[in-house]
């Protein structure tokens, strides 16, 4: 072993046993500051800097805020074929609604996000050993950004020799990853709860505080155990039970949230006016009089029969400055937070898996109405009592603003109300659940979108003009073209891993 590592190994240890969790700058001054004004590079690591300065560089992928990684990997995919937004900008009509994307824009996360987030793994494994804190807090940080992409794309590459895993394997290999992290990250979380690591200023999300980050860690097991329930239910009801016992988010104070500024969607919807609130969230949160709807959106500038207003998924758009007039945009700001991960999703997610017989701490009507409640809370929206105790609300017919583009009404795609009723059927239930948590998940449209790909729920409007599929939702994005060419062999096996074409209408393995 070499003395830089031995080194670091013995400033790890030390933080293993609580000793010491981080050094003040004022602490070391004099260490700092000694004559000629030099850090060696053994001192910079000594306090974990190196080493977290690649976790927030694989943090900036995992949560992006930054607006071209905001937009290219989440607004342009997530954000619409989730039905959260749609497009505004006229020289878009090739989109990933239509299902017609321009190569570039569908092989951006894999060009664009994967070197990143693997050169960055790559220098932190050089720095620390795989038993070593910062490695799990990495680890548990990565697998977020690899659970996106594979819910992308499918088959996705885990090894740094370019070949492709099924998804099921990426799965496993996701939870893996979580389990060694959790295995290291939850006896020092025991030993010290109020466990800070390195600069609280480098870490975007929770400022080095270990608790949130481990259970952070558990509610992503969560999220990928009820992502393949249908596709391996023994395995998945395992990791929920599991995670739900170690300790997912709960309190909104937990939440996963990103102070990167200036806010990605308020560069998008607000600055840029490239996306404006899509008619099929109109449709729910209007026609259930939702207190959150003002929380989420801004009232058109043009107001017509109601303030706030969506716009048909995939229209066509004529005039770019006419459809923002008429179309609600975000109600963000630049400083606003990022929302990734919320204690309202976990209780959701918990409601499904208490439906489907698992044990998650709470019956299912229990669950569901702690997820509305949480996400109210979180939007500052008031009491949730009377939307829970709601018994008649329905989804809005959908009336055009004037003069708008695309369709100029939808007859609702569904009548599903809020109010629980235990004698219904466990599939209006599940519907029940997954469409408040669609409403919920709101402004994390990858997750929105991996809902309706996987329940069919919320019912969405049909695209008027129709997509080039004939599909109103996409299953997947097709692989980076420049794949066939640079490394073919790997890519026809991820085809043959895929299970069907190249395109946007194979499902994913957990569709299936």
């Amino acid at each position: 072993m070499n003395t830089k590592m031995k080194k670091i190994k013995t400033y790890f240890a030390v933080v293993l046993t609580g000793i010491l969790a981080l050094s003040s700058c004022t602490g070391k001054f004099e260490e700092y500051n000694r004559p000629g004004g030099n850090i060696t590079k053994e001192m910079f690591n000594r306090d974990g800097h190196a080493v977290l300065s690649y976790i927030r560089q694989i943090e900036d992928e995992a949560f992006p805020e930054q607006e071209n990684t905001w937009q290219m990997n989440i607004d342009l995919i997530g954000n619409y074929c989730g039905r959260y937004f749609t497009y505004t900008n006229p020289g878009w009509t090739n989109n990933f609604q239509r299902m017609s994307a321009p190569e570039g824009w569908a092989a951006y996360p894999y060009r664009d996000c994967l070197p990143k987030v693997s050169s960055a793994m790559r220098e932190i494994e050089q720095l620390v050993d795989e038993d070593n804190p910062f490695y799990a807090w990495a680890q548990v940080v990565r697998a977020a950004v690899m659970l996106r992409l594979t819910d992308m794309y499918g088959p996705f590459p885990i090894a740094n020799d370019g070949s492709y895993a099924a998804q099921e394997e990426v799965y496993a290999y996701l939870i893996a990853q979580l389990d060694h992290a959790t295995d290291v990250l939850t006896p020092l979380v025991a030993s010290n709860s109020a466990l800070t690591m390195g600069d609280p200023e480098l870490d975007r999300v929770y400022q080095g505080r270990m608790a949130p980050w481990l259970r952070f860690a558990n509610s992503l097991k969560l999220r990928i155990a009820i992502r393949m329930r249908f596709a391996d239910p023994a395995t998945a009801q395992t990791i929920a039970e599991s995670a739900v016992a170690a300790g997912v988010i709960t309190d909104n104070a937990d939440n996963c949230k990103t102070n990167y500024r200036p806010n990605g969607m308020y560069k998008t919807s607000v600055e840029w006016g490239d996306s404006r609130m899509c008619a099929d969230l109109d449709s729910y949160m209007n026609g259930y009089g939702d207190p959150r709807l003002p929380k989420y959106f801004n009232p058109a500038d043009k107001v017509g029969d109601r303030a706030i207003i969506g716009c048909p998924a995939a229209a066509i758009i004529g005039d770019k400055p006419t459809a923002q007039e008429l179309y609600s945009s975000a109600k963000v700001t630049a400083e606003t937070d990022g929302v990734w991960l919320t204690a309202a999703e976990m209780a959701f997610c918990r409601a499904e898996g208490a439906l489907a017989g698992w044990n998650m701490g709470g019956s299912a009507q229990e669950l569901y109405e702690r997820g509305i409640t949480l996400s109210f809370e979180q939007w500052g929206a008031g009491s949730a009592d009377a939307y829970i105790a709601d018994e008649s609300s329905m989804p809005a017919n959908y009336t055009n603003a004037d003069g708008g583009y695309g369709s100029s009404a939808y007859t609702r795609s569904s009548s599903v109300t809020i109010a629980w009723d235990e004698g219904a059927s466990d599939e209006d239930k599940l519907e029940k659940i997954i469409v408040q948590k669609w409403i919920a998940l709101f402004p994390e449209g990858q997750e929105a979108w991996n809902e309706i790909r996987r329940t069919g729920y919320p019912k969405v409007f049909a695209l008027s003009p129709a997509s080039v599929t004939g599909a109103n939702v996409p299953n997947r994005v097709p692989f980076d073209p420049r794949e066939k060419v640079d490394n073919r062999d790997a890519y026809l096996n991820a085809v043959s891993l895929l299970g069907g074409d190249d395109d946007y209408m194979t499902k994913l393995w957990w569709q299936r």
